[in-house]
């Protein structure tokens, strides 16, 4: 359910060395989908370390470096998310209504997030969505929402009113609350959230026609965030094909697969780039033609193998039987008459 609620949001991350505190909140028009109706789920990094879900309506600690620690904390984010389950119950009501929806399943989304960086400096951004596309969001320089839609200019006119001023509320949280809250995450998981586990790399390549298909493996890597793409003779980007989400392994590394199509000529190299903070500089694996054999070769071969092996086991079934056939004539032959020679043999 919730891997679904990760998908809906859009959870990505930025190559960077910088920390960020978010938060992902999401409401559905109709809870009955298999979604809870509210859910708040937040995340240090790439790593989610609390969640609140109106299944369960308590905020509880994910990431295991923060069981046990800080349970006022837990108390503050309970009450926080009963507070915003009922304002995103009514607030998807609103927004269907100003889209012309008058049922199906519907959402909003609320990305909440403050970033630190290695040189010290804060920043922070707050972004709105119905149904995955952003409808406004708040302009952490001016503390004033911005309205991306035209459905949400009456709600940003009444957020923007000087005896409202809720963007100045929350451009104080997210320099200020947000980024508090952050530091004293880094410090219960600094050695989880700073691992660096270098990634392996696999590039394989697939003929059809003109067209060959090539797939750039990258594994096993920690944290998540990871630049992969397919280059040209080393300097020309090529246009992927299709490109998996990055997907997280068992062992708490990820892995993600990028594809791109290509027509190679004779003097045309490509190779798969990879960029992940754990290497010094980044990786270009080339792809050598002669390392992927077509598939109807690799039949051929196969078929090959399995008739010399059928052909083999006859031969020696059939050798092994004459020998028993002749076996049997000398013993008969003993019992009836003497050898015409003492050493006479085959």
């Amino acid at each position: 359910m919730y891997a679904v609620i990760l998908i809906l949001l859009g959870v990505s991350g930025v190559y960077s060395d910088s920390h960020s505190l978010s938060y992902y909140s999401i409401g559905v028009s109709s809870p009955g989908s298999g979604l809870p109706g509210f859910s708040m789920i937040g995340y240090v990094d790439d790593q989610q370390i609390d969640l609140y879900s109106s299944d369960i309506r308590r905020c509880v600690p994910v990431a295991p470096w923060l069981k046990n620690k800080i349970p006022e904390h837990w108390e503050i984010n309970t009450q926080i998310g009963k507070e915003d389950e009922a304002l995103f119950r009514h607030g998807v009501k609103i927004l269907m209504t100003r889209f012309n929806h008058t049922e199906g399943f519907h959402y909003i989304q609320v990305i909440c997030s403050c970033d630190l960086r290695e040189d010290g400096s804060i920043t922070g951004y707050l972004h709105y969505r119905y149904d995955g596309v952003e409808h406004m969001y708040l302009d952490i320089q001016t503390a004033e929402f911005i309205p991306t839609m035209a459905e949400a200019q009456i709600t940003t006119q009444t957020w923007n009113r000087p005896d409202v001023r809720r963007g100045q509320r929350l451009k104080y949280y997210l320099e200020n609350t947000c980024i508090k809250n952050l530091k004293r995450f880094i410090e219960y998981g600094r050695e989880d959230l700073e691992r660096r586990v270098r990634p392996g790399v696999k590039v394989t390549g697939r003929e059809s026609g003109e067209v060959t298909k090539l797939h750039c493996q990258v594994y096993g890597f920690h944290p998540r965030a990871v630049d992969v793409k397919w280059m040209k003779n080393g300097i020309d980007e090529v246009r992927s094909y299709e490109s998996t989400r990055v997907l997280p392994n068992p062992d708490g590394t990820y892995q993600i697969r990028v594809t791109a199509e290509v027509i190679p000529k004779e003097d045309d190299s490509y190779s798969c780039y990879v960029d992940h903070s754990s290497l010094e500089k980044p990786l270009l694996v080339k792809w050598e033609l002669k390392q992927d054999l077509p598939l109807s070769v690799i039949i051929s071969v196969v078929v090959i193998i399995v008739l010399t092996s059928v052909i083999t086991g006859a031969i020696i079934y059939r050798k092994k039987n004459y020998r028993a056939a002749i076996s049997s004539d000398r013993t008969s032959n003993s019992n009836n008459s003497p050898p015409k020679y003492e050493d006479e043999r085959c």
